[in-house]
Protein backbone atom coordinates (compact mmCIF):
# COMPACT_ATOMS: atom_id res chain seq x y z
CA UNK A 1 0.00 0.00 0.00
CA UNK A 2 1.67 3.33 -0.56
CA UNK A 3 -1.10 5.03 1.60
CA UNK A 4 -3.66 4.98 4.45
CA UNK A 5 -6.38 5.98 1.38
CA UNK A 6 -4.92 2.99 -0.69
CA UNK A 7 -5.37 1.15 2.03
CA UNK A 8 -8.52 2.06 2.91
CA UNK A 9 -10.05 1.71 -0.92
CA UNK A 10 -8.46 -1.71 -0.93
CA UNK A 11 -10.55 -2.97 2.41
CA UNK A 12 -13.75 -1.43 0.72
CA UNK A 13 -13.12 -3.80 -2.35
CA UNK A 14 -12.65 -6.48 -0.28
CA UNK A 15 -15.90 -5.94 1.63
CA UNK A 16 -17.83 -5.30 -1.72
CA UNK A 17 -16.11 -8.76 -3.09
CA UNK A 18 -17.13 -10.28 0.54
CA UNK A 19 -20.91 -9.07 0.15
CA UNK A 20 -21.06 -10.52 -3.42
CA UNK A 21 -19.48 -13.84 -2.60
CA UNK A 22 -16.79 -13.40 -4.59
CA UNK A 23 -14.42 -13.72 -1.41
CA UNK A 24 -14.12 -16.75 1.22
CA UNK A 25 -14.53 -15.26 4.88
CA UNK A 26 -11.69 -16.72 5.79
CA UNK A 27 -9.38 -14.22 3.14
CA UNK A 28 -11.34 -11.30 3.88
CA UNK A 29 -10.42 -11.56 7.53
CA UNK A 30 -6.72 -12.05 6.93
CA UNK A 31 -7.24 -8.99 4.63
CA UNK A 32 -8.79 -7.70 7.45
CA UNK A 33 -6.18 -8.30 9.86
CA UNK A 34 -3.25 -7.16 7.81
CA UNK A 35 -5.01 -3.87 7.40
CA UNK A 36 -5.14 -3.54 11.15
CA UNK A 37 -1.29 -4.38 11.43
CA UNK A 38 -0.42 -1.57 9.29
CA UNK A 39 -2.38 0.73 10.43
CA UNK A 40 -1.48 -0.33 14.34
CA UNK A 41 2.21 0.06 12.72
CA UNK A 42 1.78 3.77 11.63
CA UNK A 43 0.04 4.45 15.15
CA UNK A 44 2.46 3.54 16.72
CA UNK A 45 4.88 5.48 15.31
CA UNK A 46 2.74 8.48 16.07
CA UNK A 47 2.74 7.53 19.71
CA UNK A 48 6.42 7.32 19.41
CA UNK A 49 7.23 10.69 17.75
CA UNK A 50 4.33 12.32 19.67
CA UNK A 51 6.69 11.36 23.29
CA UNK A 52 9.41 12.78 22.29
CA UNK A 53 7.37 15.92 21.04
CA UNK A 54 8.40 15.69 17.57
CA UNK A 55 5.84 16.37 14.25
CA UNK A 56 7.72 14.32 11.84
CA UNK A 57 6.13 14.01 8.04
CA UNK A 58 4.88 10.24 7.74
CA UNK A 59 4.32 10.05 3.61
CA UNK A 60 2.04 6.71 4.45
CA UNK A 61 -0.45 8.91 6.42
CA UNK A 62 -0.84 11.74 4.25
CA UNK A 63 -3.31 11.72 1.27
CA UNK A 64 -1.84 10.94 -1.86
CA UNK A 65 1.61 10.02 -0.47
CA UNK A 66 4.09 7.55 -2.56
Amino acid sequence: MKNAEELRKNLSEVFRQLQAGELKPTEAAELANLGGKMINSAKVQVEYYALRKEAPRIAWLEQGAE
